[in-house]
């Protein structure tokens, strides 16, 4: 079980804006989403590009390589080129601060 990691503190990370974090060896994207935070891994299942290159288009992150969009809720790919997910991950405000773990193999 990974620990949770410090992203940024509430009020760091403004509706729309994103940041990158390694969460023992993983990259996650946690994406401040209208006042809720989203944890993505950044990787386009297609071709294993970085998603956090590219854009937010509503709850959608737009791989910038071939325009794959992945919903940030569920990971799910929404157009092709991509059609399986990408991995999602838990995230807490705790003591004002934003943190993400990757918990898939808990």
């Amino acid at each position: 079980m990974s620990d949770w990691i410090t992203v940024a503190k509430v009020g760091e990370l403004a509706p729309g804006q994103w940041r990158v974090v390694d969460a023992d060896g993983a990259q996650i994207v946690v994406i401040n989403y209208k006042g809720d935070y989203f944890a993505i891994e950044d990787v386009c299942s297609h071709d294993g590009g970085q998603l956090s290159n590219g854009d937010l288009d509503g709850d959608e992150f737009i791989c910038p390589r071939h325009g794959a969009a992945f919903c940030i809720r569920t990971g799910k790919a929404m157009t092709p080129p991509a059609y399986d997910p990408t991995a999602i991950f838990p995230v807490r405000v705790e003591g004002g601060e934003i943190q993400v773990r990757d918990d898939r193999w808990d």
